[in-house]
């Protein structure tokens, strides 16, 4: 490999993980090719659906019909698995040549990945939305292609809010509060909020009260956890907790199965991703539900942006034209946007941007995108914070607010 392998926070994550990995995937990012000359791109992703996978094979094959010289071989990991994969390739030496992940300051940090812009044509580069390139930056150069973005909002059941006697959707924390506390008052299963603390992602429900109470993560210089101002949203989560306005266990429930459960029409109100709008499309069309902005501590506008990235490790030079060729013609609109659509995710690329400013599903979503704050992905220390807060912050519902803030930037410092 051309740059030093050191232990970074992502190695030092599959050092310590107890998770037994599957042996399956890549035979080596430093390969080549075949004896018949051509190239081989190893690709690892996550799966963010039930269509992900066909989605890449799709991608692959028209890329590959164009690119006869050019195979790639595709690796789907589910998101709790991946952090950990992607740490013990790069620890055995075996990269992919591209990761469709999260974190990545840290491979930036030891220097393991292309800069972006040698990795697509300036057109490509050019065709970013500029704020979701600025969030791939690390001290001004950008090391990640934005892939999707997403933002959260506030999935409200109009049903559920009308027959516990609520007039409207909440904007802040109390009418959040009296809301939800009068919706699980109806009994028969139902919960008034849906809060997920569980490990799947507990970082973002934690942005979700922590930033809306005036606090922050920090950014790229420090990771800020513990910060005074962060203690507001914490102990509103243990308030609403402690009133019944949520789910039993929320400590241990993560996401995907409690979102189901609002499908299913048993849950008042929760945070949700635009795919969530498929979910319900799918799998109970005759929910009566709105989409509107989260609650916050004083009522001013908020929402949580995501972003993942497309990143190229800097294996082997001679790859460096097959990569720049794959994702090149990843991001053409006619490639790129079906991807994007499919998956319910918002688009990065301005062309993309264009192609589905039509989609009324989307609208709620894109109102509240400008006003996203994301989470301080380009700090290396990072990836450590966003496990610590997957281990520990469910712990929130029987520990004192400020001991688990104290112990999530303990492991974010000593990462």
């Amino acid at each position: 490999m051309k740059k030093s392998l050191r232990l970074s926070a992502a190695v030092a994550l599959a050092a310590t993980a107890s998770l037994t990995l599957a042996s399956c995937g890549f035979g080596g990012g430093t390969d080549g090719g075949d004896a018949g000359g051509s190239t081989t791109l190893d690709l690892l992703v996550p799966s963010y659906s039930d269509n992900t996978q066909g989605l890449w094979e799709d991608v692959i094959a028209g890329f590959e019909d164009a690119n006869p010289d050019i195979d790639v071989k595709l690796e789907v990991q589910s998101w709790d698995n991946l952090e950990s994969v992607i740490a013990t390739k790069i620890q055995g030496g075996e990269a992919p040549d591209i990761y469709n992940g999260g974190p990545f300051a840290g491979f930036a940090a030891d220097e393991l990945l292309y800069p972006a812009e040698e990795v697509v044509s300036a057109e490509t580069f050019g065709d970013f939305q500029e704020s979701f390139l600025a969030n791939a930056e690390v001290d001004g150069t950008a090391y990640a292609l934005p892939l999707i973005a997403s933002a959260r909002a506030l999935f409200v059941n109009n049903t559920l809010l009308e027959q516990a006697g609520v007039a409207a959707p909440p904007t802040d924390w109390d009418e959040l509060l009296d809301a939800a506390t009068k919706v699980s008052a109806l009994g028969g299963g139902v919960a008034g909020y849906g809060m997920p603390l569980g490990s799947e992602e507990a970082q973002a429900e934690a942005a979700v009260w922590l930033w809306g109470g005036g606090g922050t993560f920090g950014d790229a210089d420090a990771i800020t956890v513990d910060d005074p101002a962060n203690l507001p949203g914490a102990e509103q989560i243990k308030k609403m907790i402690d009133a019944g306005a949520t789910q039993a266990d929320p400590g241990s429930t993560d996401r995907s199965p409690l979102m189901d459960i609002f499908v299913q029409g048993k849950i008042g109100m929760q945070v949700g991703l635009p795919p969530t709008v498929g979910q319900i499309e799918e799998g109970n069309p005759e929910l009566d539900y709105s989409i509107v902005p989260i609650p916050t501590a004083d009522g001013s506008p908020f929402t949580l942006g995501v972003m993942d990235q497309l990143m190229a490790f800097e294996n082997d030079g001679d790859k460096k034209d097959a990569i720049t060729k794959f994702l090149d013609y990843y991001y053409t609109a006619d490639v790129y946007v079906p991807w994007v659509q499919t998956e319910g995710f918002l688009p990065v690329t301005k062309s993309g941007a264009e192609q589905l400013s039509g989609e009324e599903a989307l609208a709620p979503f894109l109102e509240v995108l400008p006003d996203a704050q994301f989470y301080p992905s380009t700090n290396p220390a990072w990836s450590v914070t966003d496990g610590a807060f997957k281990a520990l912050f469910g712990q929130l519902q029987t520990k004192p607010a400020q001991d688990v803030l104290t112990e999530i930037q303990a492991q974010a410092d000593a990462g």
